[in-house]
C-alpha cells in the first residue's frame, strides 16, 4: 500500500540512482565540468525526487499530480542526455558500464513514471 511518496516504487529506483550519480559519477568529473555538466547533473537527479515529494501532496488533484510525474519525466530525459554524455566524453573518469546501467535506470523510471500517470487517470 503506498501511504507516502517515499513508498512509491519509482521513488525508490529514482532515490537509489541519484546516490550513485551524486556519489560515483559526478566526483570522477574533470574539475572544468565542476560549474557545467557536473551542476546540471546534480540538480537534475535530485530533481524527481523534490517533484514527487512535492506533487504527491496534491494528489487528490488529478490535473496537479499528473503534471507534476510528467515534469519528473522530463527531468529522467535529462538525467539520459547528461549520462550519455558522460559516457561519451568521460568514459576515463566513470565507467562506460555505469553511465549505460544509469541510463537505463532513467529510462525505467520514466516508464514507471508514465504508467503512474495513465493508472492515476484511470483510479481516481
Amino acid at each position: 500500500m503506498v501511504s507516502s511518496f517515499q513508498d512509491l516504487d519509482v521513488y525508490k529506483r529514482l532515490y537509489a540512482a541519484m546516490l550513485t550519480v551524486m556519489t560515483k559519477v559526478i566526483v570522477k568529473l574533470p574539475a572544468h565540468e565542476k560549474f557545467d555538466l557536473a551542476d546540471q547533473m546534480k540538480r537534475a537527479c535530485k530533481a524527481p525526487l523534490a517533484i514527487l515529494a512535492e506533487g504527491y501532496a496534491k494528489k487528490h488533484y488529478q490535473k496537479d499530480w499528473i503534471k507534476y510525474i510528467n515534469d519528473a519525466m522530463g527531468e529522467c530525459n535529462e538525467m539520459m542526455v547528461h549520462l550519455s554524455i558522460c559516457r561519451d566524453l568521460y568514459s576515463k573518469e566513470v565507467p562506460k558500464s555505469m553511465s549505460d546501467e544509469l541510463i537505463k535506470e532513467y529510462d525505467v523510471s520514466g516508464k514507471q513514471l508514465y504508467r503512474l500517470a495513465q493508472s492515476w487517470k484511470k483510479n481516481v
